[in-house]
């Protein structure tokens, strides 16, 4: 006779001791995120402290579209800024939205960031008119895009929650997609949400098939 085989709790472990290192997991999993967020926002005005500073206009280095020697302005675009008010106004969104995203894994994270960036930055090279696009607005619609779904491709009613507050408080991020804003990237928008959604699907957490004993 067979029957299906099902996780049971280490030996001698109690369930205050699994509630406490879960507690633990989840307090050392916010403090990681806050560090790297934190980094990547020092990063992000660094950057445009010394585009503003050095008499070289480090925004050339952003995405040309259509440009084959634009390409790498992929990888650099979402640190660079038209200014330090369009740095303003991505600041405080990457900051909370970057931070939810890192919450569950910082190697997730890292990985997700890369996606949202590689994708986003193609769909502004092919789409986008002839012309220069920096900003990191591609990576803020792609945690955007990236929370709100993790948790239906993972299952977590945690994320789920998690999720549905994100789209509650920052719905109106969907208009951004659009076209119609004069000097806005919605391309970059547009794909940095697609990228995050993506990088949903590729980082879920595969749950086991059930063995047979």
């Amino acid at each position: 006779m067979s029957d299906y085989a099902t996780g049971v709790a280490p030996a001698g472990r109690t369930s205050g001791e699994v509630v406490k290192r879960r507690v633990v997991s989840l307090v050392t999993g916010a403090l990681g995120a806050a560090i790297v967020i934190s980094l990547l926002v020092a990063v992000e005005w660094a950057v445009e402290v010394a585009d503003y500073v050095l008499p070289k206009d480090l925004d050339q280095f952003g995405i040309v579209s259509h440009e084959v020697n634009g390409l790498p302005g992929i990888l650099m675009a979402p640190f660079l800024h038209a200014g330090f008010p369009h740095l303003m106004a991505n600041t405080v969104p990457l900051a909370i939205l970057g931070f939810l995203a890192a919450l569950r894994g910082l190697g997730r994270f890292f990985v997700a960031s890369l996606i949202i960036i590689v994708v986003s930055g193609l769909g502004v090279w092919f789409l986008s008119p002839p012309g220069l696009t920096v900003g990191a607005s591609g990576l803020v619609f792609g945690y955007f895009g990236y929370v709100v779904t993790r948790g239906l491709f993972d299952r977590h009613l945690l994320d789920i929650a998690l999720g549905i507050g994100v789209a509650v408080l920052y719905y109106s991020l969907i208009w951004g997609v659009l076209p119609g804003q004069p000097g806005i990237s919605w391309q970059g928008h547009l794909f940095g949400l697609v990228g995050g959604v993506l990088a949903a699907w590729v980082l879920r957490r595969r749950r086991r098939a059930a063995a047979l004993a």
